[in-house]
């Protein structure tokens, strides 16, 4: 069954990524953004992609914000507004590409 639209858009509305990173630099004692990237081992602008919406947490960051922070991926899910129960992989990652 597919979720209706405003199901959707809701969704969308409580996903703050920003609560996630801000939870990140006050349980870590750090200053800023810059200080985070170099915590995660990521570069400055990936931090500011998420901030600003243009790229999701993926699961290798999501791993390295539990494993730099020892807070559960349930409970970092929560803070950034991701209630789903399951991940679902599509069955498209697992077919072949079409020989054009």
């Amino acid at each position: 069954m597919m979720p209706n639209l405003t199901q959707l858009e809701s969704d969308e509305i409580d996903y703050d990524p920003n609560n996630l990173l801000d939870t990140l630099i006050k349980q870590l004692h750090l200053k800023n953004d810059a200080a985070l990237s170099r915590a995660l081992e990521v570069a400055p602008p990936v931090i500011s992609k998420i901030r600003h919406r243009r790229l999701p947490v993926g699961a290798s960051l999501l791993i390295r914000m539990h494993e730099i922070s020892d807070v559960s991926i349930k409970d970092l899910r929560a803070l950034m507004g991701d209630r789903r129960a399951k991940f679902r992989i599509s069955d498209k990652q697992f077919k072949p590409k079409d020989a054009a």
